[in-house]
This record gives structure tokens, C-alpha cells and sequence, in this order.
């Protein structure tokens, strides 16, 4: 036994067939809605005209819906993709800085690091998340030109 699905043209045949099916049920609802109405049978006459009413509407949509879904699919069970524990995202580094042999952080020595008190990444207008370390736009800091350039 295979588990390949029928061909298009069998899926197009059924269709055909159950949207036929579904007409025919709304013609004779509507012939007995005609039946019931000459006759005086009031509000009875309602029920079937109302068949008459709403079933094209399902057959459209049955007839449009696109090839049955194959036994096998079915529903499945929701697995999120969640890590197998949290881990809490790396401390960050700023350059210039290096962690100290007493377990703090500063300037590191070697000379490299901002030498002005109040400037480098650990400024205030710029140790702000999500500015990635630029300086805001409301900072009002001077830096003068170097000697030479003016």
C-alpha cells in the first residue's frame, strides 16, 4: 500500500461530485419551500427556504477548498525550540578597561586607555542602552582642536 496521495484528477472528480450533491439537496429544499408555501403550512415554510439559502454557500466553498488534507497529517502537538537552560548574556567589555587582579574592572595600564576624567565609553551621554556607545545628541561637551590645526 502506498502512501501517495490521489491524483488530481480523482480530487477534482470528488469535488465536482459533492458540489453537485449539495445542489441537488437545495433544489428539492427549495421545491419543498414552494410545496409548503401554496399550501399554507406558515412559518414551516421557513425551514427549507432557508436550506435553499445557505447551501450554495457551503458547496462553493467545499468545491473551492483545494485537495483533502491526507490522513497522516493531522493536527501535531505545539513544540517551541527553547534552549535546554538560560544563560545570561556575557558581560560587557568596554575597550580601554581590563578586569584588575583584585576581581573590579578599570582603565587598564598599559597606556592605551582615555587618560581625561569624564571621557571614553564610561561617559555618561554614552553608557546608555541601545546607543551602542554613541554620544547623545543633547550632550553638551567641548572637545578643543588639537594645537596645530586651526
Amino acid at each position: 500500500m502506498t502512501q501517495a496521495r490521489p491524483p488530481l484528477s480523482a480530487d477534482i472528480a470528488f469535488r465536482q461530485r459533492r458540489y453537485l450533491i449539495m445542489m441537488a439537496i437545495r433544489v428539492v429544499c427549495f421545491v419543498i419551500a414552494v410545496v409548503l408555501f401554496t399550501n399554507g403550512a406558515g412559518w414551516l415554510t421557513a425551514i427549507p427556504a432557508v436550506g435553499a439559502i445557505v447551501i450554495p454557500y457551503f458547496a462553493v466553498v467545499f468545491a473551492n477548498g483545494g485537495r483533502e488534507p491526507s490522513s497522516q497529517r493531522g493536527f501535531r502537538e505545539y513544540e517551541p525550540r527553547l534552549p535546554e537552560r538560560f544563560s545570561p548574556p556575557p558581560e560587557r567589555q568596554y575597550p580601554g578597561h581590563a578586569e584588575r587582579a583584585d576581581g573590579g574592572s578599570g582603565p587598564n595600564q598599559s597606556g592605551s586607555g582615555p587618560k581625561e576624567p569624564g571621557s571614553g565609553p564610561n561617559r555618561p551621554d554614552t553608557d546608555m542602552p541601545g546607543t551602542n556607545g554613541a554620544p547623545s545628541p543633547m550632550a553638551q561637551t567641548h572637545h578643543p582642536s588639537p594645537p596645530g590645526n586651526g
